[in-house]
């Protein structure tokens, strides 16, 4: 199983957030490259940027952050965030991203998110799927949609996603475990590579991340608080 940390980014800096309120927000570096080296050194190799600023405006607004991390770090790094046109899917990958996260435009313009997955493949395009009490989120989470979780996420699979994010927004942030019978239940109808994200809050969440089958495991505030440690992480590996 793959263990991704995250870095989330507002005006540059590497910030946390709980249940996705943007009054809660807690700057914990003023430079994420120093950050996303700390994570290179322990061994770990993945990393989730996210510019939320992006996700907020619609635009994107943080790439430099992605281009600074990338040119200087070896880390495999899926990037999301603002994104609203292929060109923008370009200049991402130029700057450095393995992958792309796409969960606003999933939920809003099916058509343009299927023309991505056509046009950059399944192994590049991630969809994003944020829910809370089971209702799919968007555009930074301020939006409910009122589609149901997993009928969201096997409908784009039978279309070629092979990679979904899938985020716990209730969770988010508050160190309080995962939702692993959601994890459980989609991993059970869909035939998809899950990665789990939210209210990760120790080791032994992310190894019952592992045992269910989630193909990888973001981890985010549990390692900014000292939760975890990033070699604890690492050995997991």
């Amino acid at each position: 199983m793959r263990i991704i940390i995250a870095i989330d980014i507002i005006g540059g800096k590497c910030v946390r957030l709980t249940r996705g309120d943007f009054n809660t927000t807690k700057v914990y570096s003023e430079d994420p490259l120093e950050t996303a080296k700390q994570i290179e050194d322990s061994g770990l190799k993945y990393l989730h940027l996210v510019d939320l600023d992006g996700a907020k405006n619609k635009r994107m607004e943080n790439l430099n952050v992605l281009e600074k991390i990338a040119g200087s770090t070896k880390l495999t790094i899926d990037y999301g965030g603002g994104l609203r046109t292929a060109d923008d899917m370009k200049r991402v990958f130029n700057a450095g991203a393995r992958q792309v996260t796409a969960g606003s435009i999933a939920v809003k313009d099916p058509g343009l998110f299927l023309k991505w997955l056509n046009e950059f493949g399944g192994d590049k395009l991630i969809l994003g799927a944020d829910f809370k009490e089971r209702k799919v989120s968007a555009s930074g989470w301020l939006e409910n949609s009122g589609m149901e979780i997993t009928e969201f996420i096997s409908g784009y699979v039978v279309k070629g996603v092979k990679y979904v994010i899938c985020t716990d927004i209730g969770r988010d942030g508050m160190l309080r475990g995962p939702a692993v019978d959601i994890y459980r239940e989609i991993l059970a109808g869909v035939n998809v590579n899950l990665i789990a994200s939210g209210g990760i809050s120790s080791v032994q969440d992310i190894i019952e991340m592992r045992d269910i089958g989630c193909e990888g495991t973001i981890v985010g505030k549990a390692f900014y608080e000292g939760k975890v440690k990033l070699k604890e992480l690492a050995e997991l590996c």
